[in-house]
C-alpha cells in the first residue's frame, strides 16, 4: 500500500512508489520548498529535504529582455542555453517551414543543442517529420510520461488483444499503488 507524502516518508518509499505531479508540488508547498520544474526535479528537491532538511532554490534561469526577444532570427541564429520557444521563434520557422510546429520532440532539441544553428533545428524537425510518415513510426515517450508508456506498453502486449482502455486505466492504478518500477510487465495478472 502506498503511503502518504510527509516529511517523514523514507526516500526507498519516495523513489518505490508512483507520485502525482500535483502531489509532489503540494508536498513542497507545504514544506517551504520551490514547486515549480518538471517533476524530475521535484522528486530530487524532495529527495533532498527528506535527507537532510535542505532546501533547494531552482536555478534562475535569465529572463529574455524585450530586445532579445525582437532580435532579427536567421537560419545561421546560434541556440542559446535560454532559448525559449516563443511566438517570435515561431513565426521565424513559419517563413522556412510553412507547417513548421513547436511539438516535443523540437523543444527537446533546443534544450539538447545548445551552440547549433536554426538550421539544423529546421533539418531536424524536417527529419523527424518524414519518421513520423513511417507506419512504423513509434515516437518516444519521454520519462516522465509513465501512464502512456504503460498503456502503449499494455495494448501492444498480444495477451491484451480486445481489451478496453478503461481495462488498461484500471491495470495501470493497480500497478502505480505498488512499490516498484511502473512499467508494463506482459503475462503479469493484474
Amino acid at each position: 500500500m502506498r503511503p502518504d507524502l510527509t516529511k517523514n516518508t523514507r526516500v526507498q518509499d519516495l523513489e518505490d512508489f508512483y507520485w502525482l505531479k500535483a502531489e509532489l508540488q503540494c508536498f513542497c508547498r507545504e514544506n517551504g520548498l520551490s514547486a515549480s520544474g518538471p517533476k524530475a526535479e521535484l522528486t530530487e528537491r524532495i529527495k533532498r529535504f527528506l535527507v537532510n532538511g535542505e532546501i533547494i532554490k531552482p536555478a534562475k534561469k535569465a529572463r529574455w529582455s524585450t530586445n532579445a526577444k525582437q532580435q532579427e532570427l536567421s537560419l545561421e541564429t546560434v541556440i542559446l542555453e535560454n532559448h525559449r520557444c516563443s511566438q517570435h521563434v515561431r513565426a521565424f520557422f513559419k517563413t522556412v517551414i510553412p507547417s513548421f510546429h513547436f511539438s516535443t520532440f523540437i523543444q527537446s532539441y533546443f534544450k539538447e543543442n545548445i551552440g547549433k544553428t536554426y538550421r539544423e533545428a529546421a533539418d531536424a524537425w524536417l527529419e523527424e517529420e518524414t519518421r513520423k510518415k513511417d507506419p512504423g513510426y513509434r515516437k518516444e515517450i519521454p520519462p516522465q510520461f509513465e501512464y502512456n508508456q504503460f498503456t502503449r506498453d499494455f495494448f501492444a502486449d498480444p495477451d491484451n488483444a480486445g481489451k478496453s482502455r478503461s481495462e488498461a486505466i484500471e491495470a495501470w492504478n493497480s500497478v502505480k499503488t505498488q512499490s516498484g518500477s511502473n512499467k508494463y510487465k506482459p503475462g503479469v495478472r493484474l
